[in-house]
């Protein structure tokens, strides 16, 4: 019998992702086209670490549960976790920080696709040897979590690393001099 593969097991905050993308970087609700191509993120990990992913994808659905991106997410290798809860209760976060929480007692590796300095607790409770990746927005990117990056947290950026856009975004960032390309502003 042969050994399994290891798996790396992607964690999206959709809601914190698609607010980031509209409140911040556009100013307006996102257009369709203007989203992540959420398939391009389970790509880039399978490929960045050479194993499989099992993509989640977490949504608060409260009493309406948004069928066509639910299928749309299945078809592209998510399993939607639609959540619901009381008023004022941030159910999101709530599964992510138990799904973390239950990582921890897994041979496996995790990306958490999130902004958010909710995680903060849980990610550093992972970096106990495991692959560690948070992927976002990095202009947007909790601050609690660069205290991580020299014990292993891999930080990827949605738009330049993961290439999860099919449009240019309208972001101001820090360039790295290294990177920075003349061409992409005239």
């Amino acid at each position: 019998m042969g050994e399994t593969a290891r798996t790396t097991h992607v964690l999206v905050d959709g809601e914190n992702i698609d607010a980031t993308l509209g409140n911040s970087i556009l100013g307006r609700r996102p257009r369709p086209e203007e989203r992540p191509r959420w398939e391009r993120l389970l790509q880039f990990v399978e490929r960045q670490w050479g194993q499989p992913t099992n993509g989640l994808f977490f949504l608060a659905a409260n009493t309406e549960l948004p069928m066509s991106f639910v299928q749309a997410l299945m078809a592209i290798g998510y399993r939607p976790i639609p959540l619901s809860g009381g008023p004022g209760q941030k159910v999101v976060d709530i599964a992510i920080q138990r799904t973390l929480a239950e990582l921890r007692s897994r041979d496996a590796d995790v990306v958490l696709v999130s902004n958010d300095g909710d995680f903060v607790e849980q990610v550093e409770d992972l970096l106990d040897g495991r692959r560690i990746g948070l992927a976002g927005f990095t202009e947007f990117r909790n601050s609690a979590f660069g205290q991580f990056a020299g014990r292993g947290l891999q930080f990827f950026d949605l738009e330049y690393d993961m290439l999860a856009f099919n449009e240019r975004l309208p972001r101001v960032r820090i360039i790295p001099i290294d990177d920075f390309d003349p061409a992409a502003f005239l």
